[in-house]
């Protein structure tokens, strides 16, 4: 066939369905994310990209390869560069950490192979599959691209795909449906917008990149009535980037489309046509985006009003996204030479995260970061050549409405990901591949020069062998990469839930600690089944907690885990140290719930101690709060007031040890306690309440409820104040005053709990009052508010009262329902709701006897005869 024939051939028809259905699989995989996904990834841009080839063939063209694919090839390399075994020495050379790890870690394990410069090869073999897939894409889109009609059909389908993925979104809003087509609720994360895409900011890249690419397709069609459907989708994506709430993917969109007008516009001046205005164009765009803006504005005003109010400026900006990146910096400098491994930054991040979080980085969300992260210098090469490459594109003279538009769209998705990372799923990543390949397609000029300029041509048979064999090595490397850390992960902590012996938990971490040596969890999952075993298994549980800690030093269940192990082995001094540690490191429940019952003397406690206020002042109030614990408790508090005098923890402490004393009802030392923190604090709202409590407990009522009511004066507006007046106000039988009390706070409640904590009193009062229904209705409303095991109890008491006794024992089941299944009272509770159940039987036996008494007494009245009387007839 001669090189200037238009006839496409039938395999190019079936590479540019290929890609269609490339440009649909992302958005329909959870915007890339789905495990699946992987697969039809690569068959479908291998078939592509071979199709394209015997393609080109056929119609008598040689394949092209743009400066443009030079990223991509570069990557690729790279990612084969990094899966390479070295031997020890040569490690130490290219990465310093992964030899470091392999020496300090694996070898002491046993694992003493060869190893990789990636951290997480299994992630990187998936990586180098995807950059395959990506790079074979691009090249099949330059190839089919040459023919203008399936160029259109190609960007169209990505326009209609991104218009679909917004027109689902709308809908779930439209019906309030927050599950994706009522099937599947997102876990981690509450989207404003309900599409595939779970993440708002990807969802905005993507459909961003599908607005700007719909202005340019709708300025291209002419007549101009074939450029309404393409106006539309633009609306429509422009509309869900809004409704997406991405403040990123806001601005970003915003600065595409303006981005476009301004090429469009200079175009135009540059073409020098005075029958036409140099701003036709461009001004069509910038009206577009005010329709746009308009639309989302009416649609979402409040929302986005609400959104634009949260933003304080660059300081809200280095608080979110910024604030990690001089770790992830930091992290990024141990590893120059090659990097981390693609792919490895989760599994790598943590040990060198300075600051805890209870979140995990699974991509910094910064282009650059990412790609000097898990690339190091080679990669950061890439970035110039690539930008190279674009700007050689830009700067060509023969762009039209269509080119200009995916240039636009692409450089704004680009700048975006230096605040996300949507390129790093395939969902936007196919769609930048795509469209740059329908830019980079060689132009007609360049058809009727190729004999002249032969840069970056290919033979076709070399180039199908080509594509053949990176499809191969695409298809074979996702067999090592179907192995995620997050299955081994749930493998091994299924075996330590069982309880299987330590043996073989240790057995199978290893087998999945080869596979993934730099995943923490691992090696912790290893500890605590070791601990388990008791002092046996307690040395080896405290060298993986060792290795943990290594791969992340700020890992708050590793030291917990180590504090059970040096209990085991009777080191107790150590273990409440580690018990601090993880305090410290961020776990909140480990210091009352775990640590404090254990501790035995003064010494212990004071290793386990604290130095930040509110964590001590929870230590002091659990101390001296429990009955078993108190003496242990006002010992403590003797060196803790001495410790911290001069510092405003030792007013809590103070405090602490009234309550103490109050509650033990040691009057002269709570009154002594009281004094100091008279002196300490003199004006303080809560000084004034222990007082009035000492007054209470010394007899002296009327003292305490005069000074709770002069308080009251002073702080009107405090919900917790009026809420403790009332109580003793009951309690002295001032019930209406009480209610007055609550009515006067009403308007300053804040939240649920506050309002359902005022009608529990006023149920109070009315109960006091033997107002039993109205106290009942007072406690269906707490229960509205807030469902729970007790307010379903005290529902079910006042129904009691009132002898509804089914109704009252539907109450206790509903609380029983809610009650933990460990719960020490639920076999009381399913007593009473026997109880309950008994006497609305016997209630119920009761009143049909009394029917039938009924009945049977009437019977006997209609049977006898009637009475004769001597009386006179009326």
């Amino acid at each position: 066939m001669a090189p200037g024939s238009h006839r496409v051939s039938r395999y190019t028809a079936f590479a540019e369905v290929a890609l269609a259905a490339l440009l649909v699989l992302g958005p329909v995989a959870l915007g890339g994310a789905a495990r699946w996904v992987s697969w039809p990834l690569g068959v479908l841009s291998g078939a592509a990209a071979v199709l394209a080839f015997v393609g080109a063939r056929r119609q008598g063209e040689t394949p092209r390869v743009p400066l443009l694919a030079a990223p991509l090839v570069g990557g690729v390399v790279l990612c084969l560069l990094q899966l390479v075994p070295l031997p020890p020495g040569v490690l130490a050379v290219v990465s310093p950490e992964a030899a470091a790890l392999r020496e300090d870690v694996l070898v002491p394990l046993g694992l003493t192979d060869w190893r990789p410069v990636s951290l997480e090869p299994s992630a990187t073999w998936r990586e180098l599959a995807k950059h395959l897939a990506y790079l074979l894409t691009f090249v099949a889109a330059v190839q089919v691209c040459r023919a203008r009609a399936s160029r259109q059909r190609l960007l169209a389908v990505l326009v209609f795909t991104g218009a679909a993925v917004a027109a689902v979104g709308l809908g779930h809003a439209l019906f309030g449906v927050d599950t994706l087509f009522g099937l599947r609720a997102y876990v981690h994360a509450r989207p404003p917008l309900v599409t595939p895409f779970g993440n708002p900011n990807h969802l905005a890249g993507f459909l961003g990149l599908c607005a700007t690419v719909a202005v340019g397709l709708a300025l291209s069609k002419q007549p101009r009535s074939r450029a309404w459907p393409f106006a539309m989708a633009a609306l429509v994506s422009g509309a869900g980037v809004l409704l997406s709430l991405s403040r990123a993917g806001i601005v970003f969109f915003v600065f595409g489309q303006v981005l476009l007008a301004a090429w469009l516009m200079k175009q135009r001046r540059e073409a020098r046509t005075p029958a036409r205005p140099a701003w036709g164009r461009g001004a069509a765009v910038l009206l577009g985006l005010l329709a746009t803006l308009s639309v989302g504005a009416y649609l979402a005003a409040d929302q986005l009003w609400a959104e634009a109010r949260s933003v304080d400026g660059v300081e809200s900006l280095r608080r979110g996204k910024m604030e990690p990146w001089p770790m992830m910096a930091r992290a990024a400098r141990a590893f120059p030479v090659l990097g981390m491994g693609r792919g490895a930054f989760e599994a790598a991040f943590p040990r060198y995260q300075t600051e805890p979080n209870p979140n995990t980085f699974t991509h910094p969300e910064n282009l650059l970061l990412q790609v000097a992260a898990e690339w190091g210098v080679p990669g950061l090469l890439l970035l110039p050549l690539g930008v190279w490459a674009f700007v050689r594109r830009v700067r060509r003279e023969d762009h039209g409405p269509v080119e200009l538009a995916v240039l636009s769209g692409v450089a704004a998705l680009v700048l975006h990901n230096l605040f996300d990372f949507s390129l790093e799923l395939p969902a936007c990543a196919v769609a930048v591949a795509v469209v740059l390949g329908a830019v980079a397609r060689p132009r007609e000029a360049e058809r009727m020069a190729m004999g002249r300029a032969r840069t970056g041509a290919l033979p076709v048979r070399p180039a199908l062998a080509l594509a053949a064999g990176l499809t191969v090595v695409m298809l074979v490397a996702l067999v090592p990469g179907r192995r995620r850390m997050a299955d081994a992960e749930a493998l091994l902590a299924e075996r330590v839930s069982a309880r299987a012996p330590g043996t073989e938990v240790r057995a199978l971490g290893l087998q999945l600690i080869d596979v993934h040596p730099a995943d923490y969890l691992l090696y912790r999952l290893v500890a605590m089944g070791s601990v388990s075993d008791g002092a046996a298994g307690a040395k080896d549980a405290l060298a993986f907690v060792n290795h943990t800690l290594y791969l992340r030093p700020l890992d708050a269940s590793a030291h917990r885990v180590a504090a059970r192990a040096l209990l085991h082995l009777g080191r107790r001094e150590q273990a409440f140290l580690e018990y601090r540690l993880a305090q410290e490191a961020g776990d909140t429940r480990v210091l009352l719930g775990e640590a404090m019952p254990r501790a035995r003397t003064v010494e212990e406690l004071k290793t386990l101690t604290p130095e930040a206020p509110g964590q001590l002042e929870e230590l002091a109030q659990a101390l001296v709060g429990m009955p078993s614990r108190r003496a242990l408790g006002f010992a403590w508090l003797v060196w803790a007031r001495e410790h911290f005098e001069g510092r405003p923890e030792a007013t809590a402490l103070w405090m602490q040890e009234a309550r103490g004393r109050l509650a033990q009802r040691d009057l002269p030392e709570a009154e002594a306690a009281c004094a100091q923190v008279e002196r300490r604090a003199p004006d303080a709202l809560s000084t004034h309440l222990l007082r009035a409590d000492v007054w209470r407990a010394q007899g002296k009522h009327a003292e305490a409820l005069q000074s709770l009511e002069a308080l009251v004066k002073r702080f009107p507006h405090d919900a917790e104040l009026a809420f403790t007046l009332a109580a003793r106000q009951q309690e002295a039988g001032l019930t209406r005053r009480s209610r007055d009390t609550l009515a006067a706070v009403t308007p300053y409640l804040t939240d649920l709990r506050q309002r359902a904590r005022l009608l529990s009193l006023e149920a109070d009062s009315f109960e006091r009052e033997g107002l039993l229904a109205r106290a009942l209705e007072q406690r269906r409303s707490v229960v509205g508010m807030l469902p729970g095991p007790e307010s379903h109890f005290a529902v079910a008491r006042l129904q009691e009262l009132l002898s509804r006794y089914d109704a009252a024992a539907r109450s206790v089941h509903e609380g029983l329902r809610l009650m933990p299944l460990n719960d020490a009272r639920r076999a009381e509770g399913e007593a009473w709701a026997t109880r309950l159940e008994a006497r609305e039987r016997a209630l119920q036996d009761a009143h049909k006897g009394a029917l039938l008494e009924d009945a049977k007494a009437r019977e006997l009245d209609l049977s006898s005869p009637p009475a004769l009387s001597d009386a006179p007839a009326p």
